[in-house]
């Protein structure tokens, strides 16, 4: 198999659509460290998930400048949906059914197979879209992707789009010329006999002071009244990071009770 795969014309499609929405908006990207995605072979790309286009601001780079199509790992409830899920299975992406074990382990195993097969896996090792715009824990389901496949992880952040679209708020289709900040830090391997809570809290520890970086580094502030974008941490408005963490949790235990129900 090769290990340079050529994007099917779901992606294609999709990538045209992004492309054409950049524009469209006008925002303006910034884009740092892309050398860090190889050109070739199986990679996991992790990416912080703060707004409803953090994903494709994470994969348009790599497929516009590295030529590299991205498959993703999203929730599988978007695939319901008639027009987004038949373009989602149309450009080769990867449904989690995250409520299941049985589910998480399907999905595990599909892009463990495909990391094999040379091609980009994108990742968002939070699961979920977090209100703090800081960091939720990180499961250690991608490293030990990485570690079985046997492939780097290279870590990433955006900042921006959730000025545009984000959990908990209206889409703001007149953001227009949002700055958008991208960065791909240098690759980490995961050792074949790495504690995989140890190799997760180093994948977090660098994606955290990068994500920093690029919060501090935005060229745009918050005008008055409008700082709901910006963390607390930074003088925002957001929720505080442990009222956020706490919901996080409970939902976890929910999931994990769900699992267990179902297995009795």
């Amino acid at each position: 198999m090769s290990d340079r795969p050529s994007p099917g014309p779901g992606f294609r499609l999709g990538a045209w659509l992004t492309i054409m929405f950049i524009r469209l908006m006008r925002w303006r990207l910034d884009v740092r460290g892309l050398d860090h995605v190889p050109t070739t072979g199986g990679v996991v790309v992790t990416f912080n998930h703060h707004s409803y286009a953090d994903f494709a601001m994470c994969g348009w780079p790599i497929y516009r400048q590295r030529g590299r199509p991205v498959r993703f790992l999203a929730k599988r409830e978007l695939f319901d949906r008639p027009v987004l899920g038949r373009l989602l299975r149309s450009a080769g992406q990867v449904p989690v059914e995250r409520s299941s074990r049985g589910g998480r382990s399907e999905a595990f195993e599909h892009a463990v197979t495909a990391l094999r097969g040379g091609e980009v896996i994108a990742v968002a090792p939070e699961q979920t879209i977090s209100r703090s715009f800081e960091l939720l824990p990180f499961t250690h389901g991608t490293v030990r992707m990485a570690r079985e496949s046997g492939v780097p992880i290279v870590p990433s952040v955006n900042w921006g789009t959730q000025r545009w679209a984000t959990k908990g708020r209206p889409v703001r289709w007149l953001a227009f010329g949002l700055p958008v900040l991208i960065r791909y830090a240098e690759p980490i391997v995961v050792g074949a006999d790495e504690d995989l809570g140890a190799a997760t809290d180093r994948l977090q520890a660098t994606m955290a002071e990068l994500l920093d970086e690029v919060q501090r580094a935005y060229p745009e502030r918050p005008r008055p009244g409008d700082d709901w974008w910006l963390p607390a941490r930074l003088g925002g408005s957001a929720p505080p990071h442990e009222e956020v963490l706490r919901d996080h949790r409970e939902r976890q235990d929910r999931w994990r009770g769900g699992d267990e129900h179902r297995s009795a």
